[in-house]
């Protein structure tokens, strides 16, 4: 299948929520200051939807305003056209809109779902904390910081830094 279509890739899926709660983290200081961070508790989220290819180090990601089938079709149909060449496993979690029988998968699509309760199988999750050191210690006005500084955080992850997460023993399994 790989010959005609292009690659057959298995990637991991996952959605995460960014906000303007603050995450306070540790941090240096120099001589025998302490550290002040602002802090807030605002309640405003956007999503991460994104998934990644251990291989390679190949990323996708769009941000949406809500989880779920809407979305996720969304964000199917865009990854579809990313790679419309490439025949994609689709690794993901049990979430609801990923089993709906509303999910319109694109012909390049296949889901394949990990069993519940193992986000240690889906390596896209130890991305979600790679990308929220970004998030540490700040302070976020709007919702649109956040989202600029999410677009900023995903657009700086590298691939060396995405296979040395991702690419796992166990993940290099099925390639070969």
């Amino acid at each position: 299948m790989g010959g005609e279509r292009g690659k057959v890739r298995l990637m991991f899926q996952d959605e995460a929520g960014f906000g303007r709660i603050s995450k306070p983290a540790s941090c240096w200081v120099t001589g025998s200051m302490r550290p002040v961070i602002a802090s807030q508790h605002v309640r405003q989220f956007r999503y991460a939807f994104g998934v990644v290819d251990p291989r390679d180090g190949e990323k996708f990601f769009i941000i949406a305003p809500k989880c779920n089938t809407d979305w996720t079709n969304a964000f199917l149909a865009k990854l579809s056209a990313a790679y419309p060449d490439d025949y994609i496993i689709l690794i993901c979690d049990n979430a609801a809109w990923h089993t709906t029988k509303n999910i319109e998968l694109p012909a390049n699509l296949e889901i394949m779902t990990i069993p519940p309760y193992t986000p240690q199988m889906n390596p896209i999750e130890q991305i979600w904390k790679e990308l929220r050191k970004g998030f540490a210690n700040k302070f976020f006005n709007t919702l649109a910081d956040v989202m600029d500084r999410l677009a900023l955080e995903t657009q700086k992850l590298t691939a060396e830094t995405i296979i040395s997460i991702t690419y796992r023993d166990w993940v290099k399994r099925f390639y070969y």
